[in-house]
């Protein structure tokens, strides 16, 4: 019994560890996810329309949104490790190479929405046995949101590069207060334009799109100006956009590593928008009902999130210092964490599953599905922290092939054939085939805990400073000689 408290149970100094990282990321995302929710209250008193408008969009700015979370991460395995080194260059580089990669997903994604925003729109728009609504006002509705809120990606991708690289480096306060900044202009900018209040014009979805336009680029501009005028804290800042080169054995290191990284979340975003576009063929009020329980969901996984984002961090920190044995251990105990706290969050999201729907302005049917879904997802929340967990302890490591095999091939290969043979194939109901989708995750969390087991995903995939030729102690007046030094010396080890 002792010895399973000790690999499970972790001491003071751990849970002092933990509290010190995830508390920051756990209020930015938690008070990121209540303001979502009150948006998504507040354009649901529109109408049903209006409401599903607004998700069909969300779903495909998704697919972005996490493309960019998939390209700053490949360089983010390498930023964390190159801090735990004490290498401040190396984290320079890793943050050019994020910039570079996200404005490829930018410009991408702009000309696919600009090109084809009807033909995108329109593959949720289906009648079927769960039809509430005119799909006609959907789709201009969806238009409406859509092309406004393409004036808000730039701003996203930018902050994402700053954000991430921050908390890699051990700071999470700045990006946490940027959001909540944000949130705070967000909700104040949706109840004046949504609704029309203070003597604005009444904009519906255009007013929400508004909003989070100008929420973002308030977050974006917060997280710079802060983080450039304490570049004493942030040492890295300092000549970072001195020039925008990144060693050639570095980036070709990056995208060995980090390709199937951008691949898997690339694959994984658009795998989730395909499954939803399985269950939009069964009706508009099936769009409307996981609208509503997506929403609720995110607001409950804020921890999910949170321990998610501390596993990468502190053990990929671990690991850049060559702690492995150290690394191994902290995993256990936060992997854990995360299952046991969820275990407690999933019967508090069953108990309140049939409470948030009633706040919606819609029917009875999507009230009752967004209920069916939240209790189905509630079932299955421990199940989807462990394999939340698992992906970015095998990710911290560097082991980013075989995350796009435990990730984006599970989805492909299982989820969606399954999901798109119920939907077409069966008759069973909507909130049926969500559970047995779902369900599937149980294959995959089983292969996680052989993984996990195994331990070959605990390596430290940069050498140690001395090797590189740069003087972890040197100042920042050396810049240009460690650049020199990094060039001749520098070799990511596999």
């Amino acid at each position: 019994m002792q010895k399973l408290r000790e690999k499970f149970i972790g001491d003071k100094a751990f849970y002092t560890t933990l509290l010190t990282v995830a508390v920051p990321i756990m209020l930015q995302q938690g008070i990121t996810s209540f303001v979502a929710l009150l948006d998504n209250i507040m354009v649901g008193q529109v109408g049903t329309e209006a409401m599903s408008g607004v998700a069909i969009v969300n779903q495909l700015l998704n697919v972005y949104n996490i493309c960019i979370f998939g390209a700053v991460s490949g360089a983010g395995i390498f930023c964390a490790q190159f801090f735990g080194s004490g290498n401040t260059e190396g984290v320079r580089y890793a943050y050019r190479f994020k910039l570079f990669a996200a404005s490829f997903f930018l410009i991408l994604a702009i000309s696919a929405f600009l090109l084809f925003p009807n033909q995108l729109i329109s593959l949720y728009l289906k009648e079927g046995g769960e039809t509430a609504g005119d799909l006609l006002l959907t789709l201009q509705s969806a238009r409406d949101y859509l092309f406004i809120m393409l004036l808000g990606l730039p701003a996203f991708a930018l902050t994402q590069c700053y954000s991430t690289t921050l908390r890699e480096t051990k700071e999470t306060i700045l990006p946490m207060t940027g959001s909540i900044l944000a949130v705070l202009t967000n909700t104040c900018l949706n109840y004046i334009l949504i609704f029309g209040n203070f003597g604005f014009p009444v904009l519906g979805v255009k007013g929400a799109a508004i909003a989070t336009v100008i929420a973002r680029y308030v977050e974006l501009s917060y997280v710079v100006i802060r983080a450039h005028r304490n570049s004493s804290r942030f040492p890295f800042i300092r000549g970072i956009y001195k020039s925008f080169r990144i060693p050639l054995s570095l980036t070709g290191n990056i995208l060995k590593k980090g390709f199937p990284l951008i691949l898997n979340e690339s694959l994984w975003s658009v795998g989730m928008a395909v499954i939803m576009q399985c269950y939009a063929v069964r009706g508009l009020a099936v769009i409307a009902g996981f609208n509503i329980s997506s929403t609720i969901v995110n607001f409950f996984n804020i921890v999910f999130y949170a321990l998610g984002n501390s596993v990468a961090i502190i053990v990929g920190q671990l690991l850049g210092a060559g702690k492995i044995r150290e690394a191994r251990a902290t995993d256990t105990k936060l992997i854990f964490t995360g299952v046991a706290i969820h275990v407690v969050i999933g019967g508090i999201m069953a108990a309140c599953s049939s409470l948030f729907p009633q706040i919606y302005n819609t029917t009875d049917t999507v009230r009752s599905l967004a209920t069916q879904f939240l209790l189905v997802s509630a079932c299955f929340v421990p199940l989807q922290a462990f394999n939340h967990s698992c992906y970015f302890t095998l990710r911290s490591g560097g082991q980013t092939i075989i995350t796009f095999l435990f990730d984006s091939f599970s989805l492909w290969c299982l989820n969606i054939p399954i999901a798109y043979f119920l939907v077409h194939s069966t008759s069973l109901p909507i909130v049926a085939v969500y559970t047995l989708v779902t369900a599937t995750d149980i294959c995959k969390a089983t292969i996680g805990f052989f993984m996990l087991k195994s331990g070959r995903w605990a390596r430290n995939i940069i050498p140690p400073a001395e090797e590189q030729g740069i003087d972890s102690a040197s100042t920042e007046t050396e810049t240009d000689l460690k650049e020199n030094a990094y060039s001749e010396t520098a070799s990511i080890s596999e």
